[in-house]
């Protein structure tokens, strides 16, 4: 066998660790699963914590203003331990904020369990997705990350209906003993096949925030967060405007829920190839379908029919921009890329948390039928940004 026979070798070498990412993948499907499984059982945890509905869903927008500012504080006191050493822990602080919500005696430690249990999740996905990208070739680095975050999309597909049918069976507890129990199994898996990871580079905190403050970063961060903004100002009240304008039984909404799980999957998987082939290019049409794909459900919303498979394309194409969104970054940041993936997240659930505000006010001041419109006026305005950035950098090039 020649020399360079044997150079060819290595990348498919490289490539026969996918049990690794997978191991990633059952992380991401738990904290997934914990982030929005509180969704299907809010009026039980209502009643059996004597709070009102309002106040129990501050237990949604508690965890994500927790991702939000926790993450990125936790990346940084954590930045010199190792990185299978810091998934341990971040796994090990995840099974704990669901243990004390199993044990939770009132609302205020189920506020402390999720605000605890938030801490891991930002982190988690940054130095996952920096592990994931290092343990495959440069070119499949966003479908690596992509395969790590449909963990999450999955976990509305499966996981989210599986842990509301415990909790209504079993009692909400069971719901975060479910979770708990997923933690430990992708513990063991971080543990038995996680490979240990050559340590970051010595770079300085300061660095680091010097990496992550850049204007090109905080424009990417910023595009992110109006995508985000967008598919929560119109998902958040999905249920309401299945029932009350496409007339769609409330039995029936859970399948198309499914069936919008579906298609986030699909677009998380072809979002991470799109995004390995032409990074920039492919966000740019991914945004533009999402904006379209949003301002056609304003039409479509009354025939259900056609709402059934808006509500597809639509989980399509709201998670096709994550992989390359998560790899945009962490190319931006590579002094610092597990801080830069952290923020993403941060940035995210910050439009998590605004976009559920922004179509609450939408509701009240201009009715449910024009959720849709504003969710495309959100990615509208991030496509603006994106294909700014883009000619920016293509005449800079020249």
């Amino acid at each position: 066998m020649s020399h360079s026979e044997v150079i060819l070798e290595r990348p498919a070498a490289k490539e026969r660790l996918p049990i690794s990412i997978y191991s990633l993948t059952v992380g991401a499907f738990a904290i997934g699963m914990t982030e929005f499984v509180i969704m299907g059982i809010l009026p039980d945890v209502a009643t059996a914590l004597d709070v009102s509905i309002s106040r129990a869903g501050q237990l949604i927008t508690g965890y994500a203003l927790g991702v939000a500012f926790g993450a990125p504080i936790l990346a940084m006191l954590t930045h010199r331990l190792p990185q299978k050493a810091l998934l341990l822990l971040l796994m090990a602080i995840f099974v704990l904020g669901n243990l004390i919500a199993v044990a939770a005696p009132n609302y205020a430690v189920v506020m402390t369990a999720r605000l605890v249990t938030a801490l891991a999740h930002g982190t988690f996905f940054g130095v996952g997705s920096v592990i994931a990208a290092s343990l495959v070739r440069p070119e499949k680095r966003a479908g690596a990350v992509s395969i790590m975050m449909a963990g999450l999309a999955i976990a509305n597909i499966i996981g989210v209906p599986l842990g509301t049918f415990i909790g209504q069976h079993l009692g909400w507890r069971a719901s975060f003993g479910a979770v708990a129990i997923m933690g430990v199994i992708s513990l063991i898996g971080i543990i038995i096949f996680i490979p240990r990871v050559e340590n970051k580079s010595e770079v300085s905190l300061a660095q680091q925030v010097r990496a992550l403050l850049q204007p090109k970063l905080l424009l990417v961060l910023l595009i992110g967060a109006l995508g985000c903004s967008s598919l929560f100002a119109v998902f958040t009240y999905i249920t309401p405007i299945l029932t009350d304008i496409t007339g769609i039984s409330e039995k029936a909404v859970s399948w198309v829920l499914v069936l919008f799980g579906v298609g986030v999957t699909v677009g998380n998987i072809v979002g991470g190839k799109l995004a390995d082939w032409k990074l920039l290019p492919s966000l740019i049409v991914n945004f533009a379908v999402l904006a379209g794909v949003l301002a056609l459900f304003a039409v479509t919303d009354k025939v259900p029919a056609a709402a059934i498979v808006t509500v597809f394309v639509w989980g399509v194409a709201a998670f096709g921009i994550l992989p390359g969104l998560q790899l945009r970054i962490m190319n931006l940041a590579k002094e610092a890329p597990e801080l830069a993936a952290t923020s993403t997240h941060s940035a995210l659930n910050l439009g998590n948390a605004s976009g559920a505000f922004i179509g609450g006010a939408v509701i009240t001041h201009w009715g449910l039928e024009k959720l849709p419109l504003v969710g495309a006026g959100l990615t509208a305005a991030g496509l603006v940004l994106l294909v700014a950035s883009y000619a920016y950098e293509r005449r800079k090039a020249k």
